[in-house]
């Protein structure tokens, strides 16, 4: 068995490469022949035929797609690669406001949120009357979250009408939303790894003082823990729901139980590892071998 990991072709950081190097480490030890390309390296084709040419794809039985590049996903899978995860799920897991959307109606509580119109005539000023009711449906402060966007950028704390205004003026040309603000899980989330629908390990983030976004990127400190059962049914559930073969699912705490704040497609696992002492990597490589041989 030949597997493949893929990563992005401008990696923004030495993370990128350990996470990619870690499940590889863990595929070979089950005796996978493991190659880890950036997307560049792959030269996918849509011929004038009609058909999908990748010589490189052929020499592989998967990919481990540590990537958000919606189009060479899409393209792999039609050219016969079993991607993890799936690139319709990822692509829905890169837009937060596609996540959500895609997670309604299926018995799982969400962050109230509230989709922003999208602009595209040049020069246009924020729609006021609409933030009036933004404001007025959940209050101050609240947040505003762009629809891209990884390791807490993009995700600001307003407090008031005029900073509303300000900041929704800034961010008129990029999908955002806005978001009911859990002062019950200020500054503090659940982290749970899920894998093949089931959840793995958890950690809970807590951000360093005077930053109310949890990420360790921004400082944030992982801590050891057990969840309620609670916690981990939801972040199964919001799982399966996408589709996904592997994810982090964060959790903020409100008095009527978890809520569902984001999906992770390609959650970094370093942390947790370290914090959690739990072996995601080999979790992860087992489930793909395994899924592989039943296929």
């Amino acid at each position: 068995m030949r597997g493949l990991i893929i990563i992005n072709a401008y990696p923004n950081g030495e993370k990128f490469y350990r996470q990619a190097n870690r499940i590889a480490e863990e595929l070979q030890k089950l005796g996978v022949e493991t190659d880890v390309l950036k997307n560049g390296e792959l030269a996918i084709t849509i011929q004038s035929n009609g058909n999908v040419a990748c010589e490189t794809a052929k020499n592989y039985d998967f990919a481990v797609y540590l990537d958000k590049d919606k189009y060479l996903g899409e393209l792999l899978e039609k050219s016969g690669l079993r991607l993890f995860n799936r690139a319709a799920a990822v692509a829905v897991c890169d837009d937060k406001v596609s996540t959500y959307a895609a997670l309604v109606g299926k018995n799982i509580p969400l962050v109230e949120t509230i989709p922003a119109p999208l602009c595209y005539t040049p020069n246009a000023k924020t729609n006021e009357e609409f933030l009036e009711i933004v404001a007025e449906r959940l209050g101050f402060p609240l947040v505003v979250k762009k629809s891209y966007g990884s390791f807490g950028a993009g995700v600001h704390l307003v407090h008031g009408m005029d900073e509303l205004i300000e900041m929704s003026q800034k961010t008129l040309y990029e999908p955002h939303c806005f978001q009911r603000y859990i002062a019950q899980s200020s500054g503090r989330d659940i982290r749970v790894i899920v894998i093949g629908g089931k959840a793995m390990a958890a950690m809970e983030r807590v951000a360093k003082k005077g930053e109310f976004r949890s990420n360790v990127e921004l400082g944030g400190e992982g801590r050891k823990i057990n969840p309620d059962k609670t916690y981990l049914d939801a972040a199964e559930r919001a799982s399966i729901a996408l589709g996904l073969d592997y994810c982090g699912v964060d959790l903020l705490e409100t008095s009527d139980g978890p809520i569902v704040c984001e999906v992770n497609s390609n959650a970094f696992f370093e942390g947790l590892e370290k914090t959690t002492g739990f072996n995601v990597a080999a979790a992860y490589a087992e489930y793909i071998v395994a899924t592989i041989k039943r296929k």
